[in-house]
């Protein structure tokens, strides 16, 4: 009996668009309540199973209170790597339902009304619906995960169903193409379609393992994921336009909607970057004096051959990761620049600066026969091909992260003087925090406490 199986699954437990979600949402009343106290919420929470309460602020007290847990459960699991599950186990209790569906709803209108669908608000708020849903289905037994997933598929995608459909899925690359099974166009996830149309043509294997395997339940719960991932983006969409035409939002979603910012804003703040040996390594205002040789030489100025990648391909994700999350490599955990630098201030006042004067220094300058470079700097730390940079472009492209040394040998020649560091390390970013790291213990250890009386005793 699976931990959680006190009552059926609701199918909004897991899809907050169904019939059974928007009747949840029509019977819910005033929405001023949200900041009572709920005696019946408080009980749910506090009887989950495996539910770990170390004070009163692990407990939600009402609905405003569970929204927020929403938000904090994927920040921490996703930032904190002491991230205590057993203390949002509730958030896994199919018994929440109701109370859930409505945090939902009022985040996806506070996100709305006071960020619009383009800010990181939001793509937190998609991301963090996406891993509730995969978390919530892997509690489930077998059998309740195939009806939910059957009952949900047949109002998502009924009938037959072609590729195109997935059209706005593929283009955010919420699902690959590779991802499906496609006959004629339509994409095939019925067990019985498939071993009649398509089992003949699988020679020498098993036609029934082929289905588990190249669709089964993992491909119907990707489908099922993607789609309520994007159908949460949409409706954020709908909201934003539609709260374009009234006079004043509702005070109680803008504080809702302030509140979720200040958890967003947590990890900096909280958890900072963890390091290995070296310790902890936090963004912070860049140290030239622990930049390695070869962004140092790119600094000074390209005057040979390979300008363009030196700023583009090289300096520009340097700098970047540098200034704002130089322990990339080791939390392996991708990030867009707005989760650590949300206002953008520290690309506009540190990081272009720096990265436009290095190209200014060029012979030839580099913008000077090639204005067009500022925007693939622009694009190679996310923000699209334009000319500014702007949270709405952000996640167009991706934010590369530095070169190796490996692939600064083979492809910018010119630019390895190793030093005695270079020797221990593979990626100049690697070089920067250990150079870093060595330069704040320097500064610390050298006035020692007692250091000053001794130096007193000596002069007298």
């Amino acid at each position: 009996m699976n931990k959680y199986s006190i009552c059926m699954v609701n199918v909004a437990f897991i899809n907050p668009f169904s019939d059974e979600a928007r009747q949840i949402v029509r019977e819910y009343g005033n929405l001023n309540t949200i900041y009572q106290e709920n005696g019946d919420l408080i009980q749910l929470v506090t009887r989950s199973p495996s539910q770990n309460i170390s004070d009163e602020e692990s407990i939600p007290h009402n609905i405003m209170d569970l929204a927020l847990k929403r938000m904090e459960w994927y920040i921490k699991k996703k930032n904190n790597p002491e991230f205590d599950y057993r203390k949002y186990s509730y958030l896994y209790n199919r018994n929440i339902t109701n109370f859930d569906v409505i945090a939902f709803y009022l985040l996806v209108q506070a996100i709305s009304v006071k960020f619009g669908p383009n800010s990181r608000e939001s793509r937190v708020m998609v991301e963090a619906q996406g891993k509730l849903m995969e978390s919530r289905m892997g509690e489930l037994l077998l059998s309740e995960k195939r009806e939910i997933l059957r009952t949900i598929l047949s109002t998502l995608l009924p009938g037959k169903v072609k590729w195109t459909i997935f059209a706005d899925l593929l283009s955010s690359r919420k699902i690959k193409l590779t991802d499906l099974v496609l006959d004629q166009g339509n994409i095939i996830l019925d067990k019985d379609y498939f071993m009649e149309n398509l089992g003949y043509k699988l020679e020498h294997r098993d036609p029934g393992k082929m289905y588990d395997l190249l669709i089964g339940d993992k491909i119907k719960e990707l489908i099922i994921n993607r789609m309520i991932m994007q159908k949460t983006e949409d409706y954020i969409g709908e909201v934003y336009q539609k709260s374009q035409r009234q006079v004043e939002p509702n005070p109680i979603l803008l504080e809702l909607a302030d509140k979720v910012t200040e958890i967003l804003n947590q990890p900096m703040a909280t958890y900072g970057y963890r390091g290995g040996a070296t310790g902890k390594v936090e963004a912070s205002p860049l140290n030239q004096e622990a930049f390695p040789p070869c962004v140092k030489i790119v600094l000074e100025g390209m005057k040979s051959g390979g300008r363009n990648d030196a700023i583009i391909l090289f300096l520009t994700p340097f700098i970047s990761y540098a200034r704002l999350y130089p322990d990339v490599f080791r939390r392996n955990t991708t990030l867009r620049i707005s989760d650590v630098d949300p206002e953008l201030a520290a690309v506009e006042k540190e990081i272009l600066p720096l990265i436009h004067e290095a190209a200014e220094r060029c012979t030839p300058p580099l913008f000077e026969d090639q204005p067009q470079e500022k925007v693939n700097i622009n694009a190679k730390m996310g923000f699209g091909m334009h000319s500014e940079i702007e949270l709405k472009h952000e996640g167009e492209t991706t934010w590369y992260t530095p070169m190796s040394c490996e692939k600064v040998k083979l492809h910018l020649p010119s630019l390895c003087k190793p030093d005695k560091t270079c020797k221990s390390i593979g990626n100049p970013l690697s070089y920067y925090i250990r150079r870093l790291t060595d330069l704040r213990y320097e500064e610390a250890t050298s006035e020692e406490p007692g250091e000053e009386s001794k130096q007193e005793s000596r002069e007298e």
